[in-house]
């Protein structure tokens, strides 16, 4: 037995786990281990090799296929699955046997695959029984489902998240979710990629007992035993499988779909409605179905592009080091953002201190604290802790105590350059100092700091509890250290961290700028706002740059053009002056109720968008790819992919495009080019093409 299954095997006896098995004549596999109890049951404990978490590829499917071939001539009472990994069942689909999966011939065969062996569970005649504790996921859960009954451990957690990769379950779950549950339940999971816990899961009917560890061999008895009864099917399910429905039904998923993506991006959503409004009525129908149509979106190249997109995540989340976590956070500044940080790392686990010079921004900070929490779906006693752990420190004691602090003061470089100087001698020896600017250099920043060397920018994206990225700012003067720790403190709070250097902008807010400005540009000319931003969608933007605008506060996005402008020299963009009146008069978008749009709880109040002119969407984009381009030139990132990764998660870039550099050489870097050149002799010298365009394209 390899030592790594004897720590597993150990682990899962230490949580009180009786599986009765003789350990001494169970058989292991690469993947697998598998044994009977003292009742005539087999046990398979799904153990990945060098694996954190369990994932499905096809050494693992055939790896299970030869275990049951073994174990059925010995005739066993019922088999039960489990997961020997104590991060739980199943991740889902190993997604690297996704990638370059560009022939559908090949797709469809590898997807048929896997569904011989799911096949085969579920038709057998003696009980199978799938133990879930912690996640559940895609193909986990597909497996779980062709299992006869479903034992979640308290704290369990299911879901679909294929959609998330411009894909729908592939393995029989789309048959037998619909099959199982409501449809219209089953469907709001594969097509959201939502989760459920394990109270919800029994709730809808998706798993069969949630219990504690210690009662799962029992549970495991009556299973086999028969004594568990699946739930009868619910009036809501019996009503939502009439087939004069089911048009209905559909029709609405759509509209509730394009309301999330569009068709013509995100084609999963609505492959998965045409699926079973055709054929759930069908299950071998739907089934066959299931394969093809799997296999024709897994060979798009909106799938690719997503695939690439998850591993750009991974990438990301592998720059955060690991190392020994910070336990004391504070932050100075309780407005939006310095409120949101505290809040957010609050919830992550660390003790904070909030302090302003204003005691009525803290209070406000605390209570947009508990409204966040309540959003999350908190429970009451973690809410309890988070705010316990979010402490109100109008004169800043914490400073001497904290790990790290993060300054979130406005935007002006001789007010944070003043904080410093009051707050560092403060400071513990060993505690890093953070800047939450978006757009000042922090050569600038650190210039007078006595230990510059612990200075790192740490940029927040607004809302800080959505976005996902945080650019980890380095300068010619920071501690590798302190950089390392900074990322690691990233990592901690469950953000992904983007090396950049300190450079005015960084990455993500010099690539966004002349995305804005060109907005900025088109409403001089009289191109409606409902119009440059749906040019925008249309190409994959989550929101047009106007509505973006409104939303980050035009006020901001003055602030961050005007300094910009002058920390790099570069002209004025036609059109300025309408946003510089619209913040003189105090309409700063979302936050005031007016700004390019009126505002109405949380949404703008749009016109119907007409006809853009046919250069509109190259004149917004455009600009983002080249000033990747230089930014990659002038080395603010190292590496494309990280530029990808990070206008993804940082800007919204197109996920469907896999990136702007990834679009920029999928698209042809010559084409790019010559498009900035038209776009030179039409519209003036603001598109000329950056030099670093011949590198890339070498």
């Amino acid at each position: 037995m390899r030592p790594h299954s004897r720590n597993v095997l150990a682990a899962l006896e230490s949580r009180d786990l009786e599986l009765g098995l003789d350990l001494g004549s169970s058989h292991m596999l690469r993947h697998w281990r598998y044994g009977r109890d003292a009742h005539g049951v087999a046990w398979l404990l799904f153990d990945k090799m060098d694996a954190a978490v369990n994932t499905i590829d096809d050494e693992v499917l055939n790896e299970l296929a030869d275990v049951l071939r073994r174990l059925l001539p010995e005739h066993p009472s019922g088999i039960v699955i489990r997961s020997a990994k104590r991060a739980g069942f199943c991740a889902g689909a190993d997604v690297g046997r996704f990638a370059g999966r560009i022939d559908p011939a090949e797709a469809e065969e590898l997807v048929l695959q896997g569904h011989r062996v799911l096949d085969a569970i579920s038709e057998l005649a003696i009980p199978t029984v799938a133990v879930i504790h912690g996640h559940c996921l895609g193909g986990g859960l597909e497996l779980a489902l062709a299992c006869r009954t479903r034992i979640a451990v308290d704290g369990a957690t299911f879901g679909f998240p294929e959609v998330l990769l411009g894909l729908h379950p592939g393995l029989g779950g789309t048959v037998r979710a619909v099959g199982l549950i409501a449809p219209v339940e089953a469907m709001t999971m594969m097509l959201t990629g939502k989760t459920a816990d394990a109270a919800r899961a029994r709730a809808i009917g998706l798993v069969d007992v949630v219990t504690q560890e210690r009662h799962v061999a029992a549970a495991v008895r009556d299973a086999v035993a028969g004594r568990i009864r699946p739930p009868q099917p619910t009036l809501r399910a019996k009503i939502e499988r009439l087939p004069a429905l089911r048009g209905f039904l559909a029709n609405r998923m759509r509209a509730q779909a394009r309301k999330r993506a569009p068709e013509a991006h995100y084609p999963a959503p609505y492959a998965l409605i045409d699926l079973w409004e055709t054929f759930s009525d069908r299950p071998g129908a739907m089934r066959n179905e299931e394969i093809r149509s799997f296999a024709a979106l897994l060979a798009s190249r909106t799938a690719q592009n997503l695939i690439r997109v998850f591993f750009l995540r991974e990438a990301l989340r592998g720059m955060g080091e690991t190392g020994k976590p910070m336990t004391h956070v504070h932050v100075i500044g309780a407005g939006a953002m310095g409120g949101d940080i505290a809040a957010w790392c609050a919830l992550k686990g660390l003790r904070v201190t909030l302090s302003d010079q204003k005691p009525e921004a803290i209070g406000a900070a605390m209570r947009r604290a508990a409204a966040l929490y309540g959003k999350r779906h908190v429970k009451s006693t973690d809410l309890r802790d988070a705010l316990d752990r979010l402490v109100a420190d109008p004169r800043g004691h914490g400073i001497a105590r904290a790990d790290l602090v993060i300054e979130a003061v406005p935007e002006r470089l001789e007010l944070k350059k003043a904080l410093f100087e009051s707050i560092e001698p403060r400071m513990k020896p060993s505690a890093l100092l953070a800047t939450s600017t978006s757009s000042i250099a922090l050569r600038d920043l650190g210039e007078d700091l006595r230990n510059p060397g612990r200075l790192v920018g740490l940029h927040f994206f607004n809302p800080v509890p959505r976005m996902e990225l945080v650019e980890v700012v380095a300068h010619e003067d920071i501690f590798d250290v302190t950089f390392s720790r900074a990322r690691a403190f990233v990592r901690q709070i469950g953000k992904l961290p983007a090396p950049v250097a300190g450079e005015p902008g960084f990455l993500v807010n010099r690539a966004l700028a002349p995305y804005l400005a060109e907005a900025m540009a088109m409403l001089a000319e009289g191109i409606a706002a409902p119009t440059i931003d749906a040019a925008a969608e249309a190409f994959g933007m989550p929101v047009g740059p106007v509505e973006l605008a409104d939303r980050v506060g035009l006020d901001i996005c003055l602030a961050v053009a005007d300094l910009l402008r002058q920390n790099r020299g570069t002209p004025p963009t036609p059109g300025m002056d309408r946003l510089r009146e619209k913040v003189a008069r105090g309409d700063l978008g979302m936050k005031t109720g007016k700004g390019f749009y009126s505002w109405s709880g949380g949404a703008p109040r749009k016109g119907r968008a007409g006809n853009p002119p046919a250069d509109t969407a190259d004149r917004l984009i455009l600009p983002i790819l080249n000033a990747c381009v230089a930014c990659l030139r002038e080395g603010v990132v190292a590496e494309a992919d990280t530029v990808d990764a990070a206008m993804i998660f940082g800007a919204g870039f197109a996920p469907v495009t896999g990136g702007p550099m990834h679009f920029a050489r999928s698209q042809g870097v010559e084409d790019i080019v010559r498009k900035l050149m038209e776009l030179v002799r039409r519209h003036g010298p603001r598109f000329e093409p950056d030099e670093g365009w011949m590198s890339l394209n070498s």
